[in-house]
């Protein structure tokens, strides 16, 4: 099957969601499918193999100058394609985290207005080329904030339709008021367009489908998955024979920023210490892309820290940075306990499922992707222990991580059946039956 999996990439940041489609294309090519990766906005940026095709359609600069200068729908398509380039998309859009949010609500409501909007010409573009040099039997998106052309496209095309939603919320619920209502009027008129809305779990589905008025028939969870065979290095029982002298490590991996949570797990760090009593060596390590937009954030929360380990010697922490696979890999290797207490409901958790093939018990919130993922785990042998913690109390949070550093945790191996079921393979199985499945009761 030929498939054309649109992708938005997030200008120079490392994104679940593009790390997500991106192992999900490479598995379906494994499979034999004719799946091509295709970049909307920016380059996606992974840790992995990027197995998309070298060139962007709804090019970000393209698109913010057609927002913002109506005569740039005009101009010859030569000076779009130098626009497009993925080398100057990236250097003009790294600093794209300080966009203004009302500029993003007006270009949001513009891209889902599709052909009616400002960008109809960078829409010419994709159809055109998906029309004359593709012609796909499926296209999938991964959201539907890049749907606005859908309608066109399937007149055009005759190809069905599936979008993913992992994410879309966070998105929206960052615009204005006003302008999140119209976008999710917009999104919503789209809906009967669409073949099938894929999702990672049960409960954000649920969400998604209320927010958007999507008929039940056209939602389908399909599980997410990881690469686990890429998390299986290193010996998990390493650090056992030095347990005496080295400090229980805490690990948090994902995007410094508060919707991640991370100044919960430091607010928990403190409190921890400064509980009455002896305390056991504890290290902390941070890992993560950071933006600029939350440069001022991450210094309160490294002020904390350095304040907390000079008050307390049985303290460590440390920041790896925004980490690539053998960092991400040498990083999980060198923790006992991995946390990341998240803000918000959480639609996909791939970090957690990192952590959990490298064999680490686990802290996580009781929200958004993260109670499905642990009944999921914790039903198959040789699991990791696992604790969920109310997402919205720092005091049961230092309490449940307490209790899980209590127990000294170690990183241990696990059964070939967890790995399996939580497989990219599996996953990409799963997709294909559901597509499959819709496409023919249509």
């Amino acid at each position: 099957m030929k498939i054309a999996y649109l992708t938005a990439g997030a200008a120079g940041m490392f994104c679940g969601s593009c790390m997500n489609d991106n192992a999900v294309a490479r598995a379906l090519i494994r499979d034999g499918h004719d799946c091509l990766l295709v970049p909307v906005y920016t380059p996606i940026r992974t840790d992995d193999d990027d197995v998309s095709v070298p060139r962007v359609f709804l090019g970000g600069v393209n698109v913010y100058l057609q927002q913002k200068l109506g005569w740039m729908s005009r101009v010859p398509r030569v000076f779009d394609a130098i626009l497009n380039q993925p080398w100057l998309i990236r250097w003009l859009t790294k600093d794209a985290g300080k966009t203004s949010p009302k500029l993003l609500g007006a270009l949001s409501i513009s891209m889902l207005q599709g052909f009616q909007g400002k960008q109809k010409k960078e829409f010419e573009r994709l159809l055109l080329w998906l029309e004359t040099d593709i012609r796909p039997d499926v296209i999938v998106l991964t959201n539907l904030l890049i749907g606005g052309a859908i309608p066109v496209l399937k007149k055009r095309l005759g190809s069905p339709v599936f979008v993913t939603l992992q994410g879309d919320d966070i998105f929206l619920d960052s615009l204005a008021p006003q302008d999140r209502l119209s976008c999710e009027k917009l999104m919503q008129a789209l809906v009967p367009e669409v073949d099938g809305f894929i999702v990672h779990s049960e409960a954000y589905g649920q969400s998604m489908a209320l927010r958007l008025h999507i008929p039940q028939e056209k939602l389908h969870v399909v599980p997410l998955a990881i690469a686990t065979h890429e998390f299986q290095a290193g010996d998990p029982d390493a650090r056992e024979s030095a347990t005496a002298v080295q400090p229980t490590t805490v690990g948090y991996l994902a995007r410094m920023a508060p919707e991640k949570g991370l100044q919960n797990i430091v607010q928990a760090f403190g409190a921890l210490l400064n509980e009455p009593g002896t305390h056991p060596p504890l290290r902390l390590r941070l890992a993560g892309w950071m933006g600029p937009q939350h440069q001022q954030f991450w210094e309160q929360q490294r002020g904390i820290l350095q304040s907390l380990s000079q008050s307390h010697a049985s303290f460590q922490w440390d920041y790896a940075g925004s980490v690539d696979r053998e960092g991400k890999l040498e990083f999980l290797r060198s923790l006992d306990l991995f946390c990341v207490p998240t803000v918000y409901a959480e639609p996909k958790g791939r970090f957690l499922l990192e952590a959990v093939s490298m064999g680490l018990p686990y802290v996580m919130p009781n929200h958004g992707a993260f109670p499905e993922l642990h009944r999921r785990i914790q039903s198959l042998p040789e699991h990791p222990a696992g604790w969920l913690f109310q997402h919205d109390s720092i005091e049961d949070l230092v309490s449940v991580l307490n209790q899980a550093i209590g127990t000294a945790p170690r990183r241990r191996s696990v059964s070939q059946e967890l790995l399996n079921e939580l497989d990219i393979a599996t996953h990409a199985r799963r997709l294909m039956d559901c597509i499959n499945g819709s496409m023919h009761s249509c």
